[in-house]
Formats: C-alpha cells, sequence, structure tokens
C-alpha cells in the first residue's frame, strides 16, 4: 500500500486543486475557490494521516510477530 503511486495520488490531488482554484477565481467566485482550498487541503492532510497510521500499525504489528518467536 505504501509505494510510490500514493506520492502520484497526492500530487494529482495537489493539481486538480490549483486548477479548481484557477478557474473559480477567473469566473469570479473566490470565496468558492476559498472553500474548495481548505476542503482539498483537509482530504490531503486526512489521506497523509491514514497513511502514517497504517505504516505505524504495520510497524506494530512486525515487531509484535518478532517478539514472539
Amino acid at each position: 500500500m505504501l509505494d510510490i503511486s500514493i506520492i502520484f495520488k497526492i500530487a494529482a490531488m495537489g493539481v486538480l486543486l490549483i486548477v479548481i482554484d484557477k478557474v473559480l477565481k477567473a469566473s469570479g467566485k473566490e470565496d468558492i475557490a476559498v472553500i474548495t482550498n481548505i476542503a482539498g487541503i483537509v482530504i490531503i492532510l486526512i489521506t497523509v494521516i491514514s497513511l502514517v497510521c497504517y505504516k505505524i500499525n504495520t510497524d506494530r504489528i512486525k515487531e509484535l510477530k518478532r517478539l514472539k518467536h
């Protein structure tokens, strides 16, 4: 699960946020652009936090299995 494709997905989310921001600002909807940016940042942070938690949990499981043997 933790491979290079995760980095590309996070980067793609960032690029998509930039495009949506530019389109909304060009159409004069700056307030919606700000809300979209905040929502996108929250989604990216949740993704990163879940990946970090997954990594920590898998490391703990490996350590517990090593201690059992």
